[in-house]
């Protein structure tokens, strides 16, 4: 790279914990951060989901050079054994990371990446390619389109803007589309105790999908039921069988992570929630009832075709990463999972779970195009399997590899926690969301012990089994 360019800053795409991670990194090697966040403030979408306790304790969730960065300060750390809800990871941590003067002057808010490139070339050039700056074309609230020069780019965009569709073979149903517009089918993780309540109080509402993101949707759904007369819930799986998914025997490392599973087991039991199993949704029709507008959701199953006509769909199939903005990048990527082609085999969720998945940095993370990274959550492509602790040490790697400190850059290490759990369809992460209770019950089974309590596959156990699995 030419003396020009690396007077250039380092684009970080995406303000989360990863992204800002990899700001006070980039800080620390004495190189310049250009952070591009989409939302109206850090975290934005951590903000969509505040109301979900963490899987992980404050001690997995703080980077250390983020740490570094706000011991200065007056910052107060938290209890590192708690387990922190999203909106307590943003007030507690992201937003006086975001406030100081050495990240809050280096971040733009309101600013949509739309594409990266190299100056002067698309990606079928490669003469001289590795030496040409690169273009990040922004897009202001105001419409307002910039084209940034930098000298290198960390994608941490996640993937939360791009969940799964709810169509069979990965594809969107007949009518998706359309019930997502006329908002008869929800966003991911809606609070339904709390600011979302009145949408769902008195409605039938189905929930399709069999991760973490499902459980504490019908659980929360659970205890709205008891308080609002008329509230219906349904739920829909494509296994043939539910006791996977309520945890238990090998699969469940922590007997207060099973407890969760037997009162989603008991909702079900009871008759509180109608499960349909070996569902697979094939379209969706906008019907009228009782004079407004609702939802027919087909579903194909070994009996026979089976309509479920509700008020409201919640989703929980998980998400996938928006590769548009980098069709002018040199990627390689796994052709499963798409995350980075050398990264694909470690994360693969048929055989990892979060503490299965070793330590890797910025030699794994490393595409065709140089300098260029996606770290974080988006990094994992379709995987659930990540942790904010791996993130953190994805970006340490990084930053360490730009600033041409090789060594720092292959001592990667990372001391996951022996619990916490993964699921194939969990939207977002192994860090959230967690149990989704009022703040007074969580606060009794939760903060008590700094131990996850979830339903799932404990992550410090190969392949989520238990040692002396068959």
């Amino acid at each position: 790279m030419t003396d020009t360019n690396e007077k250039l800053p380092v684009a970080v795409i995406g303000a989360g914990p990863v992204g800002l991670a990899a700001a006070a990194n980039l800080i620390e090697r004495g190189l310049t951060p250009l952070i591009l966040e989409s939302g109206e403030q850090a975290g934005a979408a951590i903000r969509e989901w505040g109301h979900i306790r963490l899987f992980s304790p404050w001690r997995h969730n703080i980077d250390p050079a983020s740490r570094r960065l706000l011991e200065a300060t007056s910052w107060t750390e938290p209890r590192l054994s708690a387990l922190p809800y999203g909106a307590e990871l943003i007030e507690q941590y992201l937003e006086p990371l975001a406030a100081l003067p050495a990240i809050s002057n280096a971040l733009h808010t309101s600013t949509t990446v739309t594409a990266v490139s190299r100056v002067g070339m698309d990606k079928t050039h490669s003469r001289d390619r590795d030496g040409r700056p690169f273009l990040v074309r922004v897009r202001a609230a105001d419409g307002t389109v910039v084209d940034h020069r930098v000298r290198a780019v960390i994608d941490t965009s996640g993937t939360w803007a791009q969940p799964n569709p709810l169509g069979q073979a990965g594809l969107p149903a007949p009518g998706e589309a359309e019930a997502i517009a006329r908002a008869l089918i929800t966003g991911p993780l809606p609070d339904v105790t709390g600011r979302d309540r009145d949408r769902f109080a008195g409605k039938h509402i189905l929930v399709i999908g069999a991760g973490h993101s499902a459980a504490n949707t019908l659980i929360s759904l659970g205890q709205l039921a008891k308080n609002e007369p008329g509230t219906r819930i349904s739920w829909a799986v494509r296994t043939p069988d539910a006791t996977r998914l309520y945890g238990g025997g090998d699969l469940d490392g922590l007997p207060a992570r099973g407890q969760l599973g037997t009162r989603l087991r008991k909702l079900v039991e009871d008759g509180h929630i109608g499960l349909h199993t070996s569902f697979t949704t094939t379209s969706f029709d906008i019907a009228a009832a009782a004079g407004r507008e609702a939802l027919s959701v087909t579903g194909d199953t070994p009996d026979g075709r089976v309509k479920l006509d509700v008020d409201l769909l919640i989703p929980a199939t998980g998400f996938r990463p928006d590769l548009d903005i980098l069709r002018e990048i040199r990627l390689e990527l796994d052709p499963a999972v798409e995350a980075p082609r050398a990264l694909g085999p470690l994360i693969d969720p048929e055989f990892h779970s979060c503490g299965t998945v070793p330590a890797h940095g910025a030699k794994v993370l490393a595409h065709p195009e140089k300098d260029f990274y996606i770290a974080g959550m988006k990094s994992y492509g379709r995987a659930p399997t990540f942790l904010l602790a791996t993130g953190y040490e994805q970006v340490r790697s990084i930053t360490a590899a730009l600033a041409g400190d090789t060594t720092a850059a292959e001592q990667v290490h990372l001391e996951l926690p022996e619990t916490g759990v993964c699921s194939t369809d969990l939207g977002g992460s192994c860090d959230a969301p967690a149990e989704n209770t009022d703040r007074d019950e969580a606060a009794e089974s939760c903060c008590a012990a700094p131990e996850p309590v979830l339903i799932g596959t404990p992550t410090g156990l190969a392949h989520g089994r238990s040692s002396n699995a068959d």
